[in-house]
């Protein structure tokens, strides 16, 4: 009894200084990512609503009210932008301003009650990216308005654990469907009525189409797209984006992935890597979306680093498809940063003002032109490969693994094989907690007479 007692008492001291300090870092990075916005309110008189034209379908983009995943939000918006046959807006129940994963805020086009009493109708396309439902109160609206408009004459199209946001108004009973491979499992125990499928990147049945992780998105927005204007538009949208990897339009099968033994550099990174490396990411009028969100959905998802938005002046920056985003620092306030990350194939041209007025600031951050010399390549591939170099092999590798990203053949991932540090402070407080467990030992099973 008393050996089992001290193994007991070893494996408790373990779980409280490992697994608590890794469960506290984990807890923070993830709420890190997911922070609101919470700065002075800027002038919204900035704000621009692209115009509306009654001959063209409508795509509505959902935004929640706390936070939406950046990449299942920006790439379809600019995707269906860039075909030039609809009118595409953001949307959410209200004006204020709605958080990003990463730290990215951006001010809606229209309150839900605006767009209907705009349209008079429902949305032709409503894309539902992944919105984590924290607050019951504060997601309902949500979910109100997507029942509203789940006629067969909309198309609801769900990216990634979107697909989970569709399942929680019940609209995907009895239907197949599509989501990240990290969530499927909890999502097949959640929702049983759901045929979920683990081999397709997305899944197509009468109005609503599903897809799988993240960059599977791309793919079920270009079949929408295929559906609706023709094979060769899509085709078109794939080529102005570099899109890799255009044969699962046609044929969605795919190797599903699962979670394995290499994956646990993401936790390590999470729970253990408390140095994050500190980017700011200059918001500038004319960025691109995709572009954007190779900075945010690469970068501050791989629990690494921490991404600071940063504009020249406080009111709403205009992207290149008519996005209003808000920056969370100006560039006389921004703290210090390891880099400052620019976007954009052309930004040294296109952000000269920006790029002057910030290197007159005190900021010495290191310019990073994420896309120089990146011509014809896919927006994430040059933020796997810096990532790659900043941290890690194994973090880059991930970091594409959990976009649910194929083309990695031709990727150059220099860099250490992985994460001293992520690595190394959870051996160290191991070795810490033995010691402390040898002195409890001591303590009360080796007394003295």
């Amino acid at each position: 009894m008393k050996v089992v007692l001290r193994i007991l008492m070893y494996v408790l001291v373990f779980i409280i200084i490992v697994g608590g300090v890794g469960a506290f870092g984990f807890t923070h990075t993830m709420n890190a990512g997911m922070s609101l916005y919470n700065q002075n309110t800027p002038a919204l008189d900035h704000v621009k609503v692209p115009t509306y034209d009654g001959d063209k379908p409508t795509v509505a983009v959902l935004l929640a009210n706390e936070v939406t995943e950046v990449f299942d939000f920006l790439v379809p918006y600019e995707m269906f932008a860039l075909t030039g046959a609809y009118n595409v807006f953001s949307v959410a129940p209200d004006y204020k301003i709605k958080s990003l994963t990463g730290g990215l805020d951006v001010v809606p086009h229209y309150s839900f009650d605006d767009m209907d009493l705009m349209l008079g109708k429902s949305p032709d396309i409503i894309v539902i990216p992944f919105m984590p439902i924290l607050d019951e109160e504060k997601y309902a609206p949500v979910r109100e308005w997507i029942r509203k408009h789940s006629s067969d004459k909309t198309i609801l199209l769900s990216i990634c654990n979107g697909a989970e946001n569709l399942a929680d108004t019940g609209l995907l009973n009895g239907k197949m469907a599509a989501t990240h491979w990290g969530d499927i499992n909890r999502l097949i125990k959640n929702y049983p009525e759901i045929q979920w499928v683990k081999d397709q990147r997305y899944v197509s049945q009468g109005n609503i189409v599903s897809s799988a992780g993240l960059t599977s998105g791309i793919d079920a927005t270009l079949h929408v797209i295929s559906q609706q204007l023709g094979e060769a538009a899509a085709k078109k949208v794939a080529s102005e984006i570099n899109y890799p990897s255009y044969h699962y339009v046609t044929q969605p099968k795919m190797e599903p992935f699962t979670a394995g033994l290499s994956d646990i550099t993401y936790i390590l990174n999470q729970a253990y890597q408390w140095k994050k490396e500190k980017a700011g990411v200059l918001l500038y009028p004319g960025a691109d979306e995709l572009d954007l969100s190779a900075a945010f959905d690469t970068y501050a998802a791989s629990g690494t680093t921490t991404t600071l938005t940063v504009s020249r002046e406080n009111k709403p920056i205009v992207t290149k498809h008519g996005l209003n985003l808000v920056a969370r620092y100006q560039m006389e306030e921004v703290p210090a940063l390891s880099k400052m990350i620019i976007v954009g194939a052309q930004a040294e041209s296109v952000a000269a003002e920006d790029i002057h007025q910030w290197e007159k600031t005190d900021n010495r951050a290191n310019l990073l032109f994420l896309h120089k010399d990146a011509q014809g390549r896919f927006a994430m591939d040059p933020a796997f490969e810096d990532l790659s170099k900043q941290e890690d092999v194994l973090t880059a590798k991930f970091a594409a693994k959990r976009l649910e990203y194929r083309a990695t053949d031709h990727l150059k991932l220099e860099g250490n094989p992985f994460s001293i540090e992520a690595f190394a402070v959870p051996i160290i407080l191991g070795m810490l907690s033995l010691l402390i467990g040898f002195f409890i030992d001591r303590r009360l099973f080796h007394r003295r007479g």
